[in-house]
């Protein structure tokens, strides 16, 4: 029961959509209803509002971190093991995924997967982010740089933490975020991707987003 209560409540702090809940706050559109749709940190970006942008990004990756170290720091002392901190974590992506609260209707899930691997080891969160960046520099375009950074993510995780339960469940949280980009992905065959930056416009389809 212990391990059930962890999880459910992982899933509800991942249902927390930030991206939602920081543009309401601030006046501004809903982010589901413009540019990608998708409510993630890029798309709030798209209404030329940088704060609303990193407050986004900043929620979604702390929500992710938050969970996973209150099961590292709590879970010993109610019988919980690396296992169920694996599935607390991806519990949590799930609930930033398919949000209870919003419908199920949520991100992309790369702010909230950086936040999940800064609590299995801060330097795979720090690989991972410094291989997105580089590629968003050079090419400006945020979703192939999240694609890349998880792919490369378990190969991390493998020489950081070793072949266990994180990097098992940095291998799940890799598939998921190629998988939920997987209109971005046609979209970058197709040479119609959009670049970070763009300006939202009210029903494009997945554009530059990643978050």
């Amino acid at each position: 029961m212990t391990t059930i209560a962890f999880i459910v409540a992982a899933y509800l702090i991942g249902s927390l959509s930030f991206a939602v809940i920081v543009s309401r706050a601030m006046g501004l559109a809903d982010p589901r209803t413009f540019g990608s749709g998708n409510p993630g940190a890029t798309n709030v970006l798209r209404t030329g509002k940088k704060t609303a942008a990193v407050l986004t990004l900043l929620g979604d990756g702390l929500k992710g971190w938050v969970a996973v170290m209150l099961a590292q720091w709590l879970g010993p002392r109610f019988g919980l093991a690396e296992p169920e901190v694996g599935m607390v974590a991806l519990a949590v992506l799930f609930g930033h995924i398919w949000p209870l609260f919003f419908g199920f209707n949520g991100g992309k899930g790369v702010a909230t997967g950086v936040g999940i691997l800064a609590a299995f080891h801060p330097l795979l969160a720090l690989g991972a982010v410094l291989i997105w960046a580089l590629v968003a520099y050079t090419t400006k375009i945020s979703s192939l740089a999240a694609i890349v950074a998880a792919f490369f993510s378990p190969f991390l995780a493998f020489w950081l933490c070793g072949p266990g339960v994180y990097f098992g469940a940095t291998v799940v949280i890799a598939l998921l975020l190629i998988q939920r980009h997987k209109k971005n992905i046609l979209n970058l065959l197709t040479g119609h991707e959009g670049r970070i930056g763009q300006k939202a416009s009210p029903s494009s389809s997945d554009g530059a987003n990643s978050q």
